[in-house]
C-alpha cells in the first residue's frame, strides 16, 4: 500500500486581488518547505528519533496537503485561463515525474499532486455547466461526503473510516489508469501519491465553497487582507516547490 507523505503547492493567480489567499498559501508553503526540510534529513540523512509515519507527521502533512487542494479549487472560479493553467500545472507533475524517476527512481513521485491539481482544473471546464447547477451548499456537502466516502478506495472499499460499506471488485486494481483513478494497484509505488479519488472530491469541495462564501459580507472584507512577504511566497507557489527540493539535497549533501 502506497501512501504520501510528501506535500506541494499549487500555483498562485497573478496579481493582488485576493491578497488574503496569497498569504494563507505562504504561510502553507513554509510548512511545507520544513516539512520537506524533514523528510530530507530523515530519508537522505539518516537522522533518527523522527517517526515520518507518527500520527503528528501525518496530520503535518495532511494540513499541508488539503489545505493546497481546498485552496486551488477554492481559486479556480477566481480564473480565467483554465486550460492553460490546468495544463502548465500537469506537466509540472509529469517533469517532477521524470526527473525522479531518472535521478532517484527509489523516491519516485508518480501521479503526486501537481498531476492531481493539473487533472483537476482540466477536468472542472468541461464540468461547469453542469456543477452551476448545482446549489453551492449542497455541492459543498456532498463533495465533502464524497471525499470520505470515496477515502478508502485505494484499499478496496468505499465506507468511513475502516468501515466497508462496499467492496470494490479487485479486477479494478490493475495498471497505472487504475492507479491514476485511484484503484492502486499492489505493485504501484510512488513516494507522493494524489490519485483523482477521493482528492477531487476535495478540489471540488474548494469549488463549491468559494461559491457559498463569495457573496458575504465577511469574504468582501477579508479577501483583501495580505501579509507581502507570505503573499509574495504565495504568488509564486509554483516555482518555489520546483526549486526548493533541490536547493534542500545541495544542503543537505554540504551538511552531510
Amino acid at each position: 500500500m502506497t501512501e504520501s507523505f510528501r506535500a506541494i503547492p499549487i500555483p498562485a493567480a497573478k496579481g493582488n486581488r485576493y491578497g488574503f489567499l496569497d498569504t494563507i498559501r505562504g504561510l502553507v508553503i513554509i510548512s511545507m518547505v520544513f516539512y520537506h526540510l524533514v523528510w530530507d534529513m530523515v530519508h537522505l540523512l539518516g537522522v533518527s528519533g523522527i517517526d515520518m509515519r507518527s500520527s503528528g507527521m501525518f496530520l503535518w502533512q495532511r494540513s499541508i496537503c488539503w489545505t493546497f487542494i481546498l485552496l486551488s479549487g477554492f481559486c479556480w472560479p477566481l480564473g480565467k485561463r483554465h486550460f492553460r493553467r490546468g495544463i502548465t500545472v500537469f506537466g509540472a507533475g509529469m517533469l517532477v515525474t521524470a526527473v525522479t524517476l531518472a535521478v532517484m527512481p527509489q523516491n519516485r513521485i508518480v501521479f503526486g499532486i501537481l498531476t492531481l491539481l493539473g487533472s483537476c482544473m482540466l477536468l472542472l471546464i468541461p464540468l461547469e455547466k453542469l456543477l452551476c447547477k448545482i446549489p453551492a451548499a449542497a455541492g459543498l456537502a456532498l463533495s465533502l461526503f464524497l471525499y470520505f466516502f470515496t477515502a478508502n478506495v485505494d484499499q478496496g472499499y468505499l465506507g468511513f473510516g475502516g468501515f466497508s460499506m462496499i467492496s470494490l471488485p479487485q479486477s479494478w486494481y490493475q495498471g497505472n489508469l487504475a492507479a491514476y483513478l485511484g484503484f492502486l494497484p499492489p505493485d504501484f509505488f510512488s513516494t507522493d501519491y494524489f490519485p483523482l479519488l477521493p482528492w477531487m472530491f476535495l478540489f471540488l469541495a474548494g469549488y463549491f465553497l468559494y461559491r457559498t462564501v463569495s457573496g458575504s459580507h465577511i469574504w468582501r472584507r477579508i479577501r483583501v487582507l495580505n501579509v507581502p512577504a507570505l503573499s509574495f511566497l504565495g504568488r509564486h507557489s509554483l516555482l518555489i516547490y520546483l526549486l526548493h527540493q533541490p536547493l534542500l539535497y545541495a544542503i543537505i549533501q554540504l551538511a552531510g
